[in-house]
């Protein structure tokens, strides 16, 4: 309940590491959560506990060696006709040192720039198979991962084994992907979180690599030179260093021998590559043979932890930089992933920040000392650490926070009660098999285990042993490792900054520079280097999937409100999406921010039941429940096992029926979002969007209002409570139910909890005004001081969801830029040109008329130079149009994307409930597809000459202060 990433614990263990993806998205942190998650049992517990269950994540996993070495799983899973395959690496930041630091991430950007047969960005070639393909570097691996459909399997493991081979690393291809890799850099640099870390896991682990940060840095990216590089590759791209994953729906003993035949020819490597510590077997093994002499043991020992060389000062590392909020971090270094002492670590952690009953809620949040304060048990090859992490509330003391952090964990180190180890457990438990209902996740999970670990069935043990965690083991673990010594110790402490903006100007020298376009590269030449795809099955795997889906069931109550049910038992989780018609729309103007309040606070308490209370029915079976303001709607969001779903449902309707709105916890909520506030004007992107937002929309319209200070301060609590009675009604709300259960048994809780949610008169209705094209390019520069990286928006109003372009213009903003790596904006602005890390566009079409955006994320210095070349680029598509190969080849993206999109229950509910949202008929889930495929040539290029307008266009940068001198 902390923050977004909180909800899903488990499933951000894993993903949340994907910390140098392909694709920059987020300005977090670098750190790796990936070996977070999975732990070893204790030996004092015989490894594998007595009476273990079967297998339930590893059941139908088969491992195989192929004579190169190259480790094989597969899974089958025969829930829709997508497949997963990933490639891992044994290689990360961990195998370098100062001077070659970021070498392995480089490597990374260089594996999609194609091959000796394949000279052609492999972004490309994954984007014509329908491929969600990406790829990240951490401390001991690096991943490349694709889903698709699984008539294209064969296809992609000839690509991946093709690049594990050939891979060309020439010296112009490096020299423009590490202007790409420092423009990455740059944009981790925007945030004083992962400034913070980076000082505090150098000084808490001065000796080794994993003190390095995962990226590297720009002096060392600089220096690579391409024979480095190669000499790198050629080290540890073998297949005696990777592991192979499959999981999906495909037949195990045909993809088997396809495998042998695509990766089998591969040389393994002749040297010693990666020392790996031993595996839990070979553990056990030592274990059970402990009496015999050395010379008839072939494993060497694990080492017993020892805690490292002391910081030299217990004094706080300060960081006195421009900034917002107030950050503390501190980091206790921990065994490696194999070690007994870490089920118990897992659950301590849980006790001390998961949910509001947990030791940090209450001490630190629920005070009002901090807005935020999570925490991670990092469990790597060779070490680990456990990270805390603290958002200052406004005008709090640093110091303070330490304070009562460290009496927190003291309180810990006397003893923990059997009511919070239990929930803890359960917790943990319950977001294992919540981050594994899609196969993508199912793979990162057994190839994480298998690297890491040693063993792919490790999971099923860690959730044993975690059964077994006792209190006392508990007590022990916080004893042993949350000494306070030990840690390392960082503040970030904001200095005074303000963001300032040089106003709006037409005609700069963006708008007259001239950069000449290579042609797009013909989809022709694209398919020539594609290998086959099994195209007979197309009309089998649509009639599978539509078998697999099923059609939502539609039941309208009573009171108007709308439920759609679509059982689904391949798995025991339920997963709950939900809208209220709700949204920041309604904010009255002095009082912005009122929808957003009314949202965050819907779960904070009852007549008869206090916050703690509610929050502890949910996080005692692991469920999560979560209410998401946006500019239309409130989006619902909710997740248990399917045994618990009442109490998911219970909980649900008792908010938008009986909330109560605490004085208590609306003050709590409204200090947090001020301390928000705050957060996004130290940030470029919030800045740069809604600075976009605001000279796109006119004062009087919906969207131009965000909250401020002053609005935020001047809502009352008779206003919640108005605009609750007002806006949560069940004839504008809509739930969506997708998972393991019984329809009947669902309508019948659905109709006991809901039927007597009732509301007088009509539902209120708001009209938008029209909203114009901009006369003109138009430039808004706002700095923001302190950052590295620009961040760029580039728009204009666009289109809503029923318009009769929708699907033309889906097709051509894929061709435009759908995807960074395969778009015209993505081969010309960052793979030929070198100037940004990201570029997307995307029509935001909803209800009313939404935006059509480009985003970049580029030096300050290359900024002037990637817009001018986006206008042109924008103005050859709006002239000249796109060609029907350019069509075909994006409608089959969409589709192959679209397919893959369906196999997970969480983007299948979504799905269905804004299909019901946007007035589109039930059919629509079904018909997309068809729709996207009768769209001709003629209709893109309508599109592009009617929505692309490079010469009426709002452009707003923010970003470093060089920028209002240079644009």
């Amino acid at each position: 309940m902390f923050s977004t990433l909180r909800k899903y614990r488990f499933l951000f263990l894993m993903l949340s590491v994907w910390l140098i993806v392909v694709l920059f998205l987020s300005h977090k942190p670098v750190e790796s959560k990936l070996m977070v998650a999975y732990n070893q049992v204790n030996p004092q517990k015989k490894l594998v506990a007595k009476n273990q269950k079967t297998p339930t994540l590893t059941e139908n996993v088969n491992k195989t060696v192929l004579e190169n070495g190259l480790t094989v799983l597969t899974k089958e899973v025969h829930t829709a006709p997508v497949v997963a395959v990933q490639v891992w690496y044994k290689v990360g930041s961990r195998n370098e040192e100062p001077g070659v630091n970021g070498i392995a991430h480089q490597l990374e950007h260089m594996m999609f720039k194609g091959t000796s047969y394949r000279p052609i960005q492999f972004g490309r070639l994954f984007s014509a198979l329908g491929s969600d393909s990406n790829a990240f570097t951490s401390y001991d691996q690096t991943a490349y991962y694709g889903t698709l459909e699984r008539e294209k399997l064969k296809a992609f493991l000839v690509l991946e084994a093709d690049r594990m081979q050939n891979s060309l690393i020439d010296a112009q291809q490096l020299a423009s992907e590490k202007r790409v890799v420092i423009s990455e850099l740059q944009g981790y640099e925007n945030s004083p979180d992962y400034r913070l870390n980076r000082a505090v896991m150098q000084a808490a682990f001065p000796h080794s690599a994993y003190g390095l940060p995962v990226g590297g840095t720009k002096a060392d990216v600089e220096k690579f030179q391409v024979e480095q590089v190669r000499k790198y590759y050629r080290k540890f791209y073998t297949p005696n260093n990777a592991v192979l994953v499959i999981v999906g729906d495909f037949d195990t003993g045909k993809t088997l021998k396809a495998v042998q035949e695509i990766f089998g020819k591969i040389p393994k490597s002749q040297q010693s590559i990666v020392k790996i510590p031993p595996s839990p077997r070979q553990l056990l093994h030592l274990l059970r043979h402990q009496n015999r002499t050395a010379s008839s043991a072939s494993i060497p020992p694990l080492p017993p932890f020892s805690t490292p060389p002391l910081p030299l000062s217990n004094t706080p590392i300060v960081l006195r930089e421009p900034g917002s909020a107030g950050l503390l971090e501190a980091v206790y270094p921990l065994p490696q992933v194999n070690h007994p002492d870490v089920p118990a670590l897992e659950v301590m952690d849980y006790i001390l920040t998961e949910g509001r009953n947990s030791r940090f809620y209450h001490g630190l949040v629920e005070s009002g000392l901090a807005s935020d304060a999570t925490a991670s048990v990092a469990s790597l090859l060779f070490s680990g650490w456990y990270k805390i992490s603290v958002t200052a509330a406004p005008h709090q003391d640093l110091r303070k926070i330490d304070s009562v952090l460290n009496s927190e964990i003291s309180k810990l180190a006397f003893g923990v009660t059997s009511k919070e180890v239990k929930r803890a457990k359960r917790q943990l438990e319950a977001s294992v098999i919540l981050s594994n209902r899609d196969i993508t996740n199912q793979g990162m999970q057994l190839a994480n285990d298998e690297l890491t670990t040693g063993d792919y069935l490790y999971t099923e043990r860690y959730l044993e042993a975690v059964r077994e965690v006792t209190e006392a083991d508990v007590k022990r673990v916080v004893n042993k490792y949350l000494q306070q010594e030990a840690r390392t110790v960082g503040f970030f402490e904001p200095t005074q900054k303000q963001v300032k903006g040089n106003g709006s100007k037409a005609n700069s020298v963006q708008t007259t520079e001239n950069f000449s376009l290579l042609p797009p590269i013909a989809p022709a030449e694209v398919m020539k280097y594609l290998p086959d795809v099994d195209s007979t099955t197309d009309i089998v795997e649509k009639l599978s999937l539509e078998k697999a889906m099923g059609q939502p069931e539609k039941v309208i109550f009573g009171n108007g409100l709308r439920v759609l049910l679509l059982p689904d038992k391949s798995s025991p989780t339920v997963t709950v999406s939900g809208y209220l018609k709700a949204g920041a729309e309604f904010d009255p103007e002095d009082k912005a921010g009122l929808a957003s309040l009314v949202a965050d606070n819907l779960m904070n308490g009852r007549k008869t039941k206090d916050i703690l209370t509610l929050a502890q029915a949910l996080e005692e079976r692991g469920a999560n429940l979560d209410l998401q303001t946006y500019r239309e709607g409130v989006r619902i969001q909710g997740n248990s096992l399917a045994a618990d779903l009442p109490v998911l449902i219970q909980t649900l309707a008792d908010g938008v029926k009986n909330a109560t709105f605490a004085v208590k916890e609306l003050e709590l909520s409204r200090q947090k979002a001020l301390n928000a506030l705050e957060v996004e004007l130290d940030d470029p992107s919030e800045v740069a969007e809604k600075t976009f937002l605001q000279s796109i929309y006119p004062k009087n319209h919906p969207s131009h209002t965000f909250a401020t200070e002053k609005s935020l301060r001047k809502i009352s609590r008779e206003d919640v409570l108005n605009f609750k009675a007002k806006h949560y009604r069940p004839d504008t709300t809509v739930l969506v139910l997708v998972g393991n259960f019984e329809p009947t048994k669902v309508r019948s809780l659905l109709q006991t909890q809901f039927s007597d949610w009732q509301v007088s008169g009509k539902p209120p209705k708001l009209k938008y005004p029209a909203v114009s094209l901009p006369e003109k390019v138009v430039h808004v520069n706002s700095v923001v001081p302190g950052k590295a990286q620009a961040i760029t928006y580039m728009g204009y109003i666009g289109i809503n969801r029923q318009d009769p372009r929708f699907y033309a213009a889906l097709i051509l903003n894929q061709i435009l830029g759908g995807d960074t790596l395969s778009s015209r904006l993505g081969t010309e602005v960052r793979d030929r040109l070198g100037l940004t890390y990201g570029i997307y566009s995307n029509f935001q079409a909803g209800k009313n008329i939404g935006t059509f955006s480009i985003e970049m994320q580029t030096s300050p210095e290359d900024a002037s130079k990637a817009i001018a070349s986006t206008r042109n680029l924008l103005q050859q598509l709006h002239t000249h149009g796109v060609s029907t190969q350019e069509v075909e080849t994006a409608k089959r993206t969409l589709i192959s994307n679209y397919t893959v999109t369906l196999a997970n229950p969480q983007e299948l509910t979504k799905r269905i409930l804004m299909n019901q949202v946007y007035g589109l008929d039930e059919m629509e889930l079904r018909s997309f597809t068809q729709k996207i495929q009768t769209v001709n040539l003629a209709q893109v290029n309508l599109a592009a000459r009617e929505l692309l307008h490079p010469d009426k266009i709002v452009v707003v940068t923010a970003g470093p202060a060089v920028l209002a001198q240079g644009i």
